[in-house]
């Protein structure tokens, strides 16, 4: 199942009565949905072209062409669900390697597919001009901020990556225009990050977050919201392929920033991997 037909699945018991019957309908002929009109889904699920409208923006389109348009890209390569493959008992070493590739391609892939290159865009044009940046994310989540911090230090970026739940509303509450706050949560959903991206919200601090595909309160509270595959599911898998679909968006992130202004930071990237270089020959013999 593609990761938008995925999420509106996920979601369906918890839409409102209208918007739940336009999700009923797609989900139900989903290859169609691309060659309808919205006046066409409005009479099928017996709803208003308003609704429809309101329905493809709470899931974080910008209305039905953008949705119509995505979704048939998610349908022309299809990857699915099956193709994430769960932990099992007594697996030669050589099929965990097959699975394991196997799912982190699928991630990416599906990932790459969500991605809404206008919003990537505007967040990498915040993060180049940002005064200051803050990173929030707890458990998994930041080890997905530490990778970005250690990449924006390295090109001179003022930045500091908080997974202590104090903290990050400590530091949210200091954030002002001009400063940017980016919240990483796979499920979206982490009371934690919430407040803290609310907080620096309040005190007129830019917003992005990273979370799966869902209609999730993490989105919803920021200016750019940015998503990867919702498709991994399974207490065995351990966060594998979501830990990778997150840090595939942080690396694009990253790169986007080092082409959009590289006079400014590739100096600042090679003088910072020859100083980490020189000290490493300096103190470990040349090792």
């Amino acid at each position: 199942m593609a990761a938008i037909l995925h999420a509106l699945q996920q979601e369906l018991q918890d839409l409102p009565a209208q918007e739940r019957r336009i999700a009923e309908v797609i989900l139900s002929s989903p290859t169609d949905i691309p060659g309808w009109t919205i006046n066409h889904l409005a009479q099928q699920s017996g709803t208003s072209p308003a609704t429809v409208t309101r329905f493809c923006k709470s899931f974080h389109f910008k209305g039905f062409p953008d949705f119509k348009m995505k979704l048939a890209a998610e349908l022309s390569h299809p990857t699915g669900e099956t193709a994430y493959q769960d932990i099992v008992a007594g697996n030669s070493l050589s099929k965990i390697v097959e699975a394991i590739e196997a799912n982190h391609l699928a991630s990416i892939a599906d990932t790459t597919r969500l991605l809404d290159l206008e919003r990537v865009s505007r967040a990498v044009e915040l993060l180049c001009a940002a005064r200051r940046i803050d990173l929030y994310g707890v458990a998994t989540s930041s080890i997905v901020t530490q990778d970005f911090y250690q990449k924006l230090i390295r090109i001179g970026k003022s930045c500091t990556a908080f997974s202590d739940s104090h903290m990050q509303i400590t530091s949210a509450s200091s954030l002002g225009e001009g400063d940017v706050a980016v919240a990483v949560s796979y499920s979206g959903e982490t009371p934690e990050t919430i407040d803290a991206l609310h907080c620096a919200k309040q005190v007129g601090a830019a917003t992005i977050s990273l979370t799966s595909y869902s209609n999730n309160k993490l989105a919803t509270v920021s200016d750019i919201p940015l998503f990867t595959s919702s498709l991994e599911k399974g207490m065995r898998r351990g966060d594998m392929a979501s830990r990778i679909a997150l840090l595939h968006v942080i690396d694009i992130l990253f790169t986007g920033m080092v082409s959009s202004d590289f006079d400014q930071f590739i100096p600042k990237l090679e003088q910072s991997y020859h100083s980490v270089q020189s000290y490493r020959v300096h103190n470990n013999g040349g090792a």
